[in-house]
Formats: structure tokens, sequence, C-alpha cells
């Protein structure tokens, strides 16, 4: 199938007792037996509802891998990936991170001993040159967030080639409408399924896939295990959403690059942070690598005043001042304020996370609303 009819049909199947078309949600914890330990294929929610299944297996279907799983969250995700680790195993990991994952890493998984090592992927060769016998995962956002970085899988994946490192990326941002790591190599894709997947800001949930179905088999254990699952209610809105994913990704890349665009001739705008912008340092890459360059708009101001971007972002009307992204409305939110506050500011500092920086999740509206009510807010 192609990426279109994947979304709709990909490894779904009619209700087979009453022959539903959509998966009806099975809001049950445990299931009858025949016999003990003879069943159907389901005994207890926690280890698989079918409902859960089905998105599970539309998750597996869209980013080409032989497993999915859904999670309560993205960072309930990306626990469950941690976990395959032991203590003293290395982890190195893009240094522009979501703060959420920034947090858990240094958080959260350090005092279990696992060393953490933050590098700028911008040149492959960075991610050699702090490779030891303890690496075990390679962590990657592509695009970043917030500041739009790209990552090339490929040589990620080559460089960890044949040294038993895992490579996951957060495909969060891209969604596989835009890109599919597993197809360029990667042995794990994790989503915020909150954002594109869901699609309208209306449920909180993670999804993982495996690229094998050994490696999958290791994660759902993890799963079943730990519990972080995601529920059937929640399953049936994410797996709603991905049927429309690639119709609202295709307007949020449409719009994204219109508001790049406005942004980039504006008088007030230092910098916009856009991989579909030929400005966009990575450029070459995001077209390499991706389809289109989504929904996702990073910007600075001139003045570089945190006064200024926090005032912009009180009178915007259209676009709503609040966290996550991903959805069909049009977000605004302040990094250094909000969704990466947990990131040390001297560390922000560093990234290029300024008090001044902006970022922009555009969304399905029309783009001349949406430009007008940037227009406004600039005045």
């Amino acid at each position: 199938m192609n990426f279109n009819t994947k979304v709709i049909h990909g490894g779904q199947h009619h209700e087979s007792a009453t022959g539903s078309v959509n998966v009806p949600v099975f809001l049950t914890s445990t299931f009858a037996q025949k016999s003990p330990g003879v069943h159907s294929g389901y005994e207890y929610s926690r280890a698989a509802n079918p409902t859960r299944q089905a998105l599970e297996d539309s998750l597996a279907s869209i980013e080409n891998g032989a497993r999915g799983l859904a999670f309560g969250s993205g960072l309930a995700a990306i626990d469950c990936v941690l976990k395959l680790l032991n203590p003293g195993d290395e982890v190195v990991a893009v240094d522009d991170l979501y703060g959420g994952t920034y947090r858990m890493f240094t958080r959260l998984f350090e005092k279990y001993q696992l060393k953490f090592t933050f590098v700028n992927f911008d040149d492959a060769s960075k991610i050699a040159d702090v490779i030891t016998d303890k690496t075990k995962l390679i962590w990657v956002e592509t695009p970043t967030n917030p500041l739009m970085k790209l990552v090339d899988i490929k040589a990620v994946v080559e460089i960890a080639k044949g040294k038993d490192i895992l490579v996951a990326v957060d495909n969060t941002f891209a969604t596989p409408y835009l890109q599919r790591p597993i197809d360029l190599g990667a042995d794990i894709v994790m989503h915020s399924a909150t954002k594109y997947l869901g699609g309208h800001s209306d449920v909180i949930a993670g999804a993982l896939i495996a690229k094998d179905a050994e490696l999958g088999e290791k994660l759902h254990f993890i799963q079943f295990a730990s519990g972080g699952i995601l529920g059937p209610h929640d399953s049936y809105l994410v797996l709603r959403g991905i049927k429309t994913l690639a119709l609202r990704v295709q307007r949020h890349s449409e719009n994204g690059m219109a508001v790049a665009k406005y942004l980039e001739s504006h008088p007030a705008v230092a910098q916009v942070i856009y991989p579909g912008l030929e400005s966009h340092p990575q450029y070459e890459l995001a077209k390499a690598q991706m389809k289109d360059f989504g929904g996702m708009v990073s910007f600075t101001f001139k003045s570089g005043k945190k006064e200024d971007a926090i005032r912009f972002l009180e009178k915007v009307r259209v676009f709503t001042l609040a966290e996550s992204l991903g959805g069909v409305e049009s977000l605004a939110n302040h990094p250094a304020l909000m969704t990466h506050a947990s990131i040390p500011a001297e560390k922000r500092a560093e990234l290029g996370i300024t008090d001044d920086l902006v970022r922009l999740s555009v969304g399905i509206e029309d783009a001349e609303d949406l430009i007008a009510d940037l227009e406004k807010a600039f005045s």
C-alpha cells in the first residue's frame, strides 16, 4: 500500500463479530477463557487489548516496522526504551532535545548509572568521537525541538553499524508522512502521539515502533511489566487521528512554508528556523530525507529582547498561547519559559534557545488568517 492508503487500511481489519468498519472501544480489563490458559489471544488488558492492538498494528504499518506499541505518553515510551539498558551503559544523544526528554535522561536515569553524552549531531563525526565500548544507544531527534536542527539518520546508522548500538529516532515533528527512520536504518522510532498522530489536542499518548520482531518483543515485555500502556478509548482517538494524518500534515506543511516565508520578510524578525527555507543550514538534507517540511517554525527578534517575544505571544488570537504542538489549531510557545524550562538556563544559552525565541506549531487554518494574526501581534 502507498502511505495515504496505509493510514486508513494498514494493519487494520473489520471487527470479526459484527463487521464493524471502525474498531470498537473494548472497555474491559479481562477476557473470558475457555479453559485455564486457553483463550482468544487476549487475557488481561495490560498485556493486550483489541483497541490498542489495532492502533499498534497501524503504527507498525505506517512506519514500516515489525511491531508497534502504544503508551500513556511519549515520555512513557522513552522510559521503555531506556529500560532496555543496564547500569553502566552509555547513551549518546542529540544536544537540542525536547525538555522532557532531557529531564528524564538527567534527573531520573542518571541515578541508575546510565551515562548520557549530549552532542551536536550536525557533524556525524562528532558522534563517533564520543562512542565507547559501553555505548548502547544513540538517541536522535530530527527535526529537533525547538531549534529545528536536522540529523542525517543514514549517517548515524552507519556510525552505529556493527557496534551493538541501537539507533532510536524521535520522529514526532516529522511524522511518518514526511520521514520514515526505519527505512533509513533506525532500530526504533518514537512518537509523542499526543501531537500529529492524534492531531486534535484531545489525547496524551506515546508510541514505539521496532524495526524487527525480536526487539519488538523485548519492548513489549517492558511495556507489560512496567504497565505504561495506553487505554482503549485513547487508543481509539489516536487511531482515528491517524486516518487523516496524510491530509493534515500536507496542509500543515503548506501553511508552515507560508508562515516561514512571511516571517523571513518581516522587519522585526532576526532569524527564521524552518527546514523548508533555503536559509536553513541543512536545507539540502531536509530535501533528501523528508518528503516535505512540516508545520513547526521557530524565530527570534532583531531586538533580542524577551519582552518583545512575550508581548507578541500575549497578542496572538488565532494562534493559541499553549504548550504542545501538532494539533489542527495553531499554537504559539515560548520555549525558555514553557516547554524547555526544565533545561538549565546556561545549557539553553549554549544551545541557542534564547529568551526571544518563539516556536510556532502552524495548524490547518487558512494561511491568510494566520499571517494576519501574526501581523497584528507584531504591531
